[in-house]
């Protein structure tokens, strides 16, 4: 007797152990395959009309061309959809995307508008670096990526990319926007806007200076920090790096992101950020610079989904998980909005691209 109920429980434990085994590999195909709520949310929700990406849930009226307001589209919202396209494989999404570029954003001198209204018109003569390098790289992605359309979209790369080496340069540097109708440049290069990635791709399809890649490369490897924090901007007429006093979480992420592809890895902000995660269980938005604490109670969506994109880059697929499970728990929890992060009835469209890249991120890694 007692051999066969050894025998029986021998049995039942490598059934339960399969079962196991089988319930996690289904729970991560379910993971990867599925399509993540937000993207709906997008579809439904933040689409205007005529397609165009409207930045906030809620109407509201401009009050002044710098300032975004209600259904008004940016570009920033365009390159961050096209890098999902791009990420997710997703050759129609990004075809759609492609065409809401060539037909409302990008403008006759070849620059690319930062805001447009509700209608698809543009109120603003400036562009945005940042958008731009993050535009002019997805389209490269996808050109190397599928074959359909990938003249047309190496040209508009090369139109873009030949606008902000004649005009968006002072020094020798790329700024931060340039008003194609009064002339204007800005002395500022703001450091979230060096998007080594994007321009390592404009290098190699030959569309920026030999040497243009290294430069900036240079320039984020040889900023200062305080210990923790990097700066916010380089003053490109006087050689100088400001900091702010209150950092922004969005932002450090964004360098640390950029900083993946260098030598000079951005082990001491993920130390920190880790060490925070653990002890308060959130990311606050904002700290304090030189006390090293939090300078506003609540949490981002967009850091989440950054600190996602970071772990992954930086093989740590624990930590964008457990990252992961919390991002979800931000969502609305109104039915009508399933998938969207909304808070209050509102909510920014970053707050939903940058959670969506961050998941897309984690997913692809999965896959592997």
């Amino acid at each position: 007797m007692k051999r066969v109920n050894r025998k029986r429980l021998t049995w039942w434990i490598i059934l339960a152990v399969g079962i196991t085994a089988a319930l996690i590999i289904f729970a991560k195909e379910r993971f990867v395959m599925n399509e993540s709520p937000t993207v709906s949310f997008v579809q439904d929700h933040m689409t205007n009309p005529n397609g165009t990406l409207a930045t906030y849930l809620q109407d509201a009226t401009s009050e002044r061309a710098d300032i975004v307001a209600g259904r008004e589209a940016l570009s920033e919202s365009l390159g961050l959809w096209m890098q999902y396209a791009v990420a997710k494989n997703d050759q129609a999404l990004f075809e759609e995307s492609y065409k809401l570029l060539t037909t409302y954003f990008l403008m006759p001198q070849k620059y690319i508008a930062w805001k447009l209204d509700a209608e698809g018109k543009s109120q603003v003569t400036t562009n945005a670096l940042g958008d731009d390098f993050r535009i002019v790289g997805a389209l490269l992605k996808a050109a190397d990526q599928w074959e359909q359309g990938r003249e047309a979209k190496l040209k508009t790369a090369s139109e873009i990319s030949r606008t902000l080496s004649q005009s968006v340069q002072k020094k020798g540097y790329y700024v931060d926007f340039h008003d194609f109708a009064s002339g204007h440049s800005t002395d500022t290069l703001s450091l979230v806007y060096v998007d080594l990635p994007s321009l390592q791709l404009m290098e190699k399809h030959q569309m920026v200076e030999p040497g243009t890649y290294a430069k900036y490369e240079s320039l984020l490897k040889k900023m200062p920090e305080d210990g923790l924090f990097y700066p916010k901007t380089f003053d490109v007429v006087r050689k100088k790096y400001t900091y702010d006093d209150k950092v922004n979480l969005i932002d450090q992420l964004i360098v640390a992101n950029h900083l993946t592809v260098t030598d000079r890895k951005p082990d001491k902000l993920i130390s920190f950020l880790k060490k925070e995660f653990n002890t308060r269980h959130k990311l606050p938005g904002q700290y304090k610079r030189e006390w090293r604490t939090p300078a506003v109670s609540y949490e981002s969506s967009s850091v989440y989904g950054l600190a996602i994109l970071l772990a992954v880059r930086s093989g740590d697929p624990k930590w964008a998980k457990q990252l992961y499970n919390h991002m979800i728990t931000l969502r609305g929890q109104e039915s009508r909005y399933r998938g969207g992060y909304v808070f209050s009835g509102n909510t920014h469209l970053f707050d939903n691209l940058f959670p969506l890249l961050g998941e897309t991120a984690l997913q692809n890694s999965l896959k592997k």
